[in-house]
């Protein structure tokens, strides 16, 4: 039995905005989500010509092999396109938009992400978030500086780090190639379903609800119940076993809102318009000759998302339309203030980051490296791989060896001093007065050994001689 998919696409303008911004796309072989961001002037667009784009991908005449490659393709020119249509227009520039896409050729799955919309993944009963938010907070959760409960929370959450149309060069995307499983059940959503509704409520949804266009119906109503501070899209699509029935895409959102406009503006009644929360089959990017250049596409698709023109009106009319251009006007004068008031804060945020270098570097602290007492410039940290502090001088004497426990620890720890002279001065005075006293036995000669003299012989008294003429006893006798 051939592997196809069962799928849907819900949107909804939520319960702040004032316009939608996200496009969703779900068709037999390609289901795209995109969540346009630049304003009232510029998201729904970015979203949509990110669809338009990615669109003419949903066919069964590309190879697995090719997939990434086409999926590449088609979001590296609606990367440029934006960024030509933001150089051309100042009132567009700064949009831009996110993309999750997955295309299908027989049992293999191809996907690219860029940005914080998301893809799930419901395989046996259990959820898989499987694209990683390209957002500040998730680098923040994913370097331990933060916990998941406290990204859902953080002012910042929506700041992100790649998006399309934030500038020119090559777009970094996630991408991977995956098996078509029968059974999985795949979401991709923007953050406006998945920031209000935990995890665990998308997969009781996802598990419970069999068909695809309910369940996304159900998340969107739990997303509008949880406040709707943002536009909901889901597409939902399911890996089957069986002939493929029905094969008319269904699109959703900025990009459904354009092609209804470009149906009227060709002269179709309003009951012909496409339904924008509703299966809307392919309809012809734009009318008149086609868009060679990626400036000629990207006004193309700005001029289908813009008001056509009509019978002359009316004073009532004149005075809406007065009043719309009044609030356009005002709008982007606010942007303006806004743009200045941001340049205005980066400015100081450097001026502030130079005087503090600056302060860090009239600094000094006294510490042992490379097992020698030396004088440091700066504090001893680190901004990233800037560090506030470099070597002066370093002194073999007092040497380390032969300072006590206690200036050693303190030394290891750093003596800040508020000039060189004042961390000579400490080394001179304090650290040499911490120096223990070795003191080294004496070298002594020895005794020379004890050799008794030669024994000398005991004076003899001189006999006693005779005089001349005197006789001895024995003669005597």
């Amino acid at each position: 039995m051939t592997v196809t998919l069962r799928y849907s696409a819900r949107s909804d303008i939520g319960l702040v905005r004032q316009t939608n911004q996200d496009s969703g796309y779900a068709g037999p072989h390609l289901c795209a989500m995109c969540d346009g961001m630049g304003g009232p002037a510029g998201g729904d667009i970015a979203s949509a010509i990110a669809i338009e784009h990615l669109a003419p991908l949903d066919a069964d005449s590309h190879q697995a092999s090719e997939m990434l490659g086409l999926l590449r393709e088609a979001i590296q020119s609606t990367h440029t396109d934006l960024v030509t249509l933001s150089n051309q227009d100042p009132d567009l520039a700064g949009l831009g938009t996110t993309c999750v896409a997955v295309m299908r050729s027989g049992n293999k799955l191809a996907m690219v992400h860029v940005g914080d919309s998301r893809a799930y993944l419901l395989r046996d009963g259990g959820l898989t978030q499987v694209t990683t938010d390209h957002t500040f907070v998730e680098y923040l959760v994913e370097s331990g500086r933060l916990t998941r409960e406290q990204a859902r929370r953080h002012p910042q959450r929506s700041v992100l780090l790649r998006v399309l149309g934030d500038a020119e060069g090559e777009v970094q995307l996630d991408e991977s190639i995956r098996e078509a499983v029968p059974g999985d059940r795949w979401l991709l959503c923007s953050d406006g379903l998945s920031g209000p509704v935990t995890a665990e409520t998308i997969a009781e949804v996802l598990s419970t609800v069999p068909d695809p266009g309910q369940a996304g119906d159900q998340l969107i109503d739990l997303a509008l119940r949880a406040g709707g501070p943002d536009n909901v899209t889901a597409v939902i699509f399911d890996v089957v076993e069986e002939a493929e029935a029905d094969t008319t895409p269904q699109l959703v959102g900025a990009v459904a809102n354009r092609r209804a406009r470009l149906a009227a503006a060709a002269g179709d009644s309003p009951e012909s318009r496409p339904n924008p929360e509703a299966p809307t089959e392919i309809l012809p990017t734009s009318p008149g000759p086609t868009a060679a250049t990626p400036a000629a596409k990207a006004a193309a698709l700005v001029a289908g998302l813009e008001e056509t023109s009509g019978p002359p009106r009316t004073g009532e009319e004149e005075a809406v339309a007065a009043e719309a251009v009044a609030q356009g006007n005002s709008r982007r004068r606010r942007r303006r203030r806004s743009i200045l008031a941001t340049l205005v804060l980066v400015l100081a945020l450097v001026v502030a980051g130079f005087l503090g270098y600056q302060w860090t570097q009239s600094q000094y602290y006294v510490t042992i490296a490379d097992g020698k007492v030396a004088i440091f410039q700066g504090i001893p940290q680190a901004l990233g791989p800037l560090e506030l502090s470099h070597l002066v001088e370093s002194y073999s004497e007092p040497d380390t060896t032969t300072l006590d426990d206690q200036m050693i620890r303190r030394l290891n720890e750093t003596v800040s001093q508020p000039s060189l002279e004042a961390a000579r001065e400490y080394i001179n005075v304090t650290v040499m007065q911490h120096r223990t006293v070795v003191v080294l036995p004496q070298a002594t000669t020895p005794a020379p050994s004890a050799t008794p003299a030669p024994a000398q012989p005991a004076p003899t008294a001189p006999s006693a001689q005779p005089e001349p003429g005197a006789q001895t006893t024995a003669e005597a006798a």
